[in-house]
Formats: structure tokens, sequence, C-alpha cells
């Protein structure tokens, strides 16, 4: 496992083919595979800072495969393997930047829609709720509380506008882009694994009060790809301090955001970094989640 104190801000694999560069991963092409590396790099509205949380990739990795394997019977996913010494021979030497934060996964066509679902009124969720007394068009009980629990789950998918940040939209735009069947599939499937995952967190002491997963499709399959269930793809608050009424105590990068705001950041490039604790206690906060959730130590 990487040391913890190592931070990984940006892979170098020399001779491959690298596929994308995200606000966290690293993705590269490998004969009919894709090669994904988690960093370190952490982002804030929407812009890539200049210091990295040490382990951060290794959490998201390790939590994903968590999951994965939790998820195994009800949905597919894109896995192959996520243990250096099974990768072909050639990505071996690189396994100082692969061990632990790595995954070998089979190539898919992504659907161009991020899966949302929403337990709680939350985040842009509340923004809208307040506006209009729906959310992403699904109209709610009246007199809803911020961080309120809902009545049942919903699903609320979102795209990629240009802006890079993500757009609610309503389930007949989805319907209209990947098809009626198609999408009311993806809905099913969302609201299946947020459930199952929900419940389950819930008796590990957190509460998933909303996730955002990604589909693909390949050989043919539907199967569930990227990141599953993270700090920074869910909002995961501890159950103990649960009172809704406003915001809550989380295990994501809430205090990152708080410490952008104190110093009046204007939002603009460049972004600016942390200071040492402030990173240290974002690390502890995404180790505590993973910890909290698999039983086990990082």
């Amino acid at each position: 496992m990487i040391k913890e104190s190592e931070v990984l801000l940006e892979t170098d694999l020399p001779g491959l083919d690298r596929h994308a560069r995200g606000k966290v991963r690293d993705i590269y092409r490998f004969e009919d595979k894709l090669l994904i590396v988690a960093t370190d790099r952490i982002s804030a509205f929407d812009y890539i800072l200049a210091t990295g949380i040490p382990a951060k990739g290794v959490v998201l990795t390790q939590l994903s495969l968590f999951w994965f394997d939790f998820l195994r019977d009800l949905v597919p996913n894109h896995l192959i393997s996520a243990n250096v010494d099974e990768y072909p021979a050639a990505l071996h030497r690189y396994r100082d930047q692969l061990e632990g934060r790595s995954m070998l996964v089979r190539r898919a066509q992504m659907f161009p829609v991020e899966c949302v679902a929403r337990g709680y009124v939350s985040g842009s969720g509340w923004k809208d709720y307040q506006a209009s007394g729906a959310i992403c068009g699904i109209p709610l009980p009246p007199g809803l509380r911020e961080s309120d629990r809902l009545p049942e789950p919903i699903f609320t998918p979102a795209t990629k506008a240009t802006s890079g940040h993500d757009e609610n939209v309503p389930f007949e735009q989805v319907a209209q882009m990947v098809g009626g069947d198609l999408a009311a599939r993806l809905r099913s499937l969302t609201l299946a694994i947020y459930s199952k995952a929900a419940r389950y967190a819930e008796s590990r002491g957190i509460i998933i009060a909303d996730t955002k997963f990604e589909f693909g499709l390949s050989g043919g399959e539907l199967l569930l790809a990227d990141e599953v269930l993270t700090p920074d793809s869910s909002r995961f608050w501890p159950a103990e301090t649960y009172q809704p009424g406003g915001p809550q105590a989380s295990y994501d990068k809430q205090y990152v955001r708080d410490y952008l705001e104190s110093i009046h950041w204007d939002k603009q490039p460049p972004a600016p970094a942390l200071p040492v604790e402030v990173a240290l206690r974002t690390s502890a906060k995404y180790r505590q989640a993973y910890t909290a959730l698999t039983g086990e130590p990082l």
C-alpha cells in the first residue's frame, strides 16, 4: 500500500496512451482495456486545488472495490482486477504509482448521464425544492426542512453542462437521450443500488444522503462503472449527529469548501493551496468514512 506521507498529484506512465485526465483520475488505454488511477487531487468549486489530500486516491479506489463486491449480485461492473500482480507484465514497472489506487477495467460505452439517487433534501436538491416545491420536476410534500428524509428515494439525473457543473435534468430528457426503456432501467437500477447501500451504511452509522452512479454498455451488457459510493460521489453524514433543519456534518470535502469560503477566494483561477492541517484533516475524514463502512483500517 502507498505510504501515508506520499501524495500523488499526477501519474507519470511513459509509453502508455493516456485516454483522459479528470479532476481526480488519470485514465489510460491498454490493449482493449482501461487503466484507471485515482490520484490525490481534490477539486472544489470546479477547480483542481494545488494541494493534494494524502491517501485520497487509495480511499476512493478501495471503497469502490468494497461496493463493487457488495453489489455484485445486483449489478455487474467493469472491474477486471485491482491487483497489480494480475495486471499485464508491461504495467508492473509502474507499481509504485498503481498499488492500492488503480483498477484495470473493461472498456464500456458510457451513457451521457449521471444517475443520481436522493434520499434526503440537500445540496442542489434543497435549492430546487425551495424554488419549486419539487426536485428535478418531482413534486414533494410541502414543509420539508433542509436535510429532511424524503418519503422515498427519488431519481434525479444530471448531465454535464458546458461550464463543467452538473445540471439536473428531468427524466423525460434522459429518455430522449438513451431511449425510454433504457432510461427506465437506469432509474430502477439506480434506486435499487442506493436503497441496498443506504440500508447497509445506516447499520454502520452513516447516512447516504445522495449519491451518483455512472453506467455503460460493454458487449451488450449494462455495467456499473467509474467510482461507486465514495465521499467524492456521495454525501455521507454521521448518523449520530444527524439533525434535520440545516446542513449536516459530513465525511466529504465540505471541510475544504468551508476553508476556501473563509479566505474569501473569488473562485477564479488559480486555485489556492491548502494549509497542511486542512489537507490532513480532510484525509482523516475520507479514512473515517472508509473504516466506518468497511470495518477495516485503510
